[in-house]
């Protein structure tokens, strides 16, 4: 690629009354984010609640992105499976449209497992994917699926896949490795997830983020990802975000801004977070970006 990769909005995902996803909300919030800073959004990854959401939904959404005019190339899809075969099938439903690229997720279910496993893992979905196989981003996300992908672990799949594994999204929020994978696949597209790191890494050569806030302050984190200026507001605010839980957090947010209550639902196992909470969060981001919460 010939340009850094820059911000791609880790997009929320609303729901409507039954529970089924608000897809013009998806498009209305895609052509938002599109529109303030941002070169991609990501279909269902973390943000988006991904692993909730199944095979006809996605095929469904992405089909009514594209209807609406936002090109495949603006689109980085979220794969977060465990087994092999499921893993293929949504990348490779996705990667058939033109999808930018795939954001792919180890299998979180077994834990303690080893890089060998893990290499074989990958190593399954790609050979599934077959000529299909182009342009993943794996995903480190310990916090969440508590199976770190090491740096070496990292440089095999890059030796083995050269033509496939093309980056790291990195929401490990543990700066030494960060600054580490940085150091050594420099040849990667790197992608700092946790915003409180961001800047310092797309100064280390960070080819910018796929980002939840990018949801509510899309101009302040292009600003981080893309020229790696420092935002002691954003820094600030992740850190009190932190407090709650993050997905249903950033949809209470992502409500008020909005003024869509679609916004607040989340598929179960997730609950909303509660209006206190909300009230209280909301608050603390006005403090900080007036303007974005009048």
């Amino acid at each position: 690629m010939s340009e850094n990769f820059g911000l791609s909005a880790a997009l929320a995902t609303p729901f409507d009354a039954d529970g089924e996803i608000a897809i013009p909300g998806v498009i209305e919030q895609a052509k938002h984010c599109l529109s303030n800073g941002c070169r991609s959004v990501t279909l269902f990854g973390t943000t988006g609640e991904g692993a909730s959401i199944g095979m006809q939904e996605r095929k469904q959404v992405l089909a009514a992105m594209m209807a609406a005019g936002i090109a495949p190339e603006q689109i980085v899809m979220g794969v977060l499976v465990d087994a092999a075969e499921d893993a293929a099938a949504q990348a490779g439903q996705a990667l058939a449209q033109g999808v930018r690229n795939i954001l792919l997720a180890p299998p979180s279910y077994f834990k303690n497992v080893s890089d060998d496993g893990l290499f074989k893992w990958f190593a399954a979905v790609f050979t599934m994917l077959g000529t299909h196989a182009r342009d993943v981003i794996v995903y480190n996300i310990p916090s969440v699926t508590m199976v770190p992908l090491s740096i070496s672990l990292v440089g095999r799949l890059r030796a083995a896949f050269p033509d496939v594994v093309v980056g790291v999204k990195d929401s490990s929020g543990d700066w030494p490795y960060t600054e580490e994978l940085l150091k050594t696949h420099g040849d990667l597209i790197i992608l700092i997830g946790d915003e409180r790191h961001l800047a310092r890494g797309v100064r280390l050569g960070g080819q910018g983020a796929i980002s939840g806030m990018a949801n509510l302050l899309p101009r302040e984190v292009q600003a981080m990802a893309e020229k790696g200026i420092d935002d002691a507001n954003v820094e600030r605010f992740v850190e009190q975000l932190l407090n709650y839980p993050i997905i249903p957090s950033i949809k209470a947010i992502l409500a008020r801004l909005t003024e869509d209550d679609s916004w607040l639902a989340v598929r179960p196992p997730l609950v909303a977070l509660n209006s206190q909470d909300s009230d209280t969060l909301f608050a603390a981001f006005g403090a900080l970006f007036r303007a974005k919460a009048a």
